[in-house]
């Protein structure tokens, strides 16, 4: 006997598309069922994270303003950029020696 899935658990429902193979091929679908406080719960956090992700997916990946004052704050030396040391935090950040 063969236990595949078709899909993912419907999270309202806790409903499943899980199929059962016997050796002659023949397929029978299992178990709709009552959802789990666990699963009600998921859906709930989904459902309220919605906005937030796509006001996110509505921000640009980079704030050029930001970056454009940076620019100026550099070129102006009203800030410091230390390579070497930005190189060991990275080396540091990837595993390097510390």
């Amino acid at each position: 006997m063969k236990i595949t899935s078709s899909g993912p658990l419907n999270p309202v429902t806790g409903a499943s598309t899980a199929q059962v193979e016997s050796t002659d091929r023949v397929t029978v679908a299992a178990g709709a069922g009552v959802a789990s406080p666990a699963l009600q719960a998921a859906a709930l956090e989904t459902d309220l994270l919605k906005p937030a992700q796509a006001d996110l997916a509505a921000m640009p990946d980079v704030d050029q303003t930001k970056v454009a004052a940076l620019r100026d704050a550099l070129a102006k030396g009203e800030i410091r950029f230390d390579a070497n040391r930005l190189a060991q935090l990275i080396q540091r950040f990837h595993g390097g020696r510390s």
